[in-house]
């Protein structure tokens, strides 16, 4: 009886032992996934959420990443530990073998398809992506769940300001009608100028948060629409992502063609920040975008905006990274970092 009773209690102690090591997290798509609850070994491999990891303090628990990542040099000047960690692929594509040997605990992936990939190699395959606001403030939660330790105190801190940020700017432009705010079109920055990010994606949100009307409401990410589009369109204020805005700047200013578009006429044509990720697309530098969108559509509303202490201040916060003045300054102009 006595070794019966014995038993049951080691049962139950191990029954015990195991839940306490275990915890219940919820993916985007609304997938329950059983993770330990110490997770210690993550693979990430959406680009973008590298940045949310780095910013909830969990990035020492990466032991893979994406090329563009690592290869991203404002990430490698906050976190100089990138370049030592493992790089996996493009970011749309997985090295399963490669993966399996770094042993992680949970994998982050920006696609359905990976996540069932990553299930079928044995491994924990969480899945994470967003259009709006809302949606990254549910991978913000999803991200502090997964890495544990203060992480969930990050996220929320960081949610905080990111709603602060758009309430602020929401205060400011109330008054304004809809043909007093301007037609903006945002350009990817791939090869083609008039790839286009349309308003049914996070740049039409920040767009329409920060006071500004979709050149092409309708339409979702990464479409080529044509030169003509854009051109009837008229955009008075023109956004430009990617790594070679720039480039593309110029060549918009050096086509005659393009001279006839309100944006051009006036001189409105802008790089977009791009710092340890790129500030118009699934980043949570989103929560200094849409100030900076803000200032852009409507300069005389918030010329009190100063976008350089915002962003060095931001990097303080969340990075421990002491950004100079003239670096955040390369940051708002979509450069690099300078040496």
């Amino acid at each position: 009886m006595l070794k019966k009773c014995a038993k049951s209690i080691l049962l139950g102690l191990l029954i015990t032992s195991f839940a306490a090591q275990a915890k219940m997290i919820e993916d985007i798509a609304g997938n329950k996934i059983e993770i330990t609850d110490d997770v210690q070994h993550i693979a990430d491999l959406w680009n973008a959420n590298n940045q949310i990891v780095l910013l909830l303090g969990g990035m020492d628990k990466v032991v893979a990443t994406t090329n563009y990542i690592q290869r991203n040099p404002w990430f490698a000047e906050v976190y100089p530990r990138i370049k030592n960690i493992k790089a996996l692929g493009s970011g749309r594509d997985l090295q399963t073998e490669e993966l399996i040997v770094v042993k992680p605990d949970v994998v982050i992936v920006p696609s359905p398809m990976m996540v069932n990939e990553v299930n079928r190699a044995g491994l924990k395959g969480v899945l994470a992506i967003f259009n709006d606001f809302d949606g990254l403030k549910k991978t913000v939660r999803l991200t502090a769940d997964i890495i544990g330790d203060n992480a969930p105190q990050i996220a929320e801190s960081y949610i905080q300001e990111l709603e602060q940020n758009i309430a602020f700017v929401a205060e400011r432009i109330q008054h304004l009608t809809e043909s007093e705010k301007p037609i903006a079109l945002h350009i990817t920055g791939r090869e083609s100028l008039t790839t286009i990010d349309g308003g049914k994606t996070i740049i039409g949100d920040w767009i329409r948060k920060a006071g500004g009307r979709n050149a092409f409401p309708e339409i979702d990410n990464a479409t080529d629409v044509g030169l003509e589009e854009i051109i009837k369109a008229n955009p008075d204020v023109i956004t430009i992502g990617g790594d070679s805005a720039a480039q593309a700047i110029a060549k918009i200013k050096q086509n005659p063609v393009w001279q006839s578009i309100s944006a051009v006429k006036n001189n409105r044509v802008y790089a977009n920040p791009k710092g340890v990720f790129m500030w118009d697309r699934y980043s949570a530098e989103e929560a200094l975008q849409v100030l900076w969108a803000a200032q852009i559509f409507h300069p005389d509303l918030f010329k009190d905006v100063d976008m350089i202490a915002k962003t060095q201040a931001f990097y303080q916060k969340y990075y421990a990274y002491n950004l100079s003045k003239e670096n955040a300054q390369q940051i708002l102009k979509g450069l690099l970092p300078l040496k």
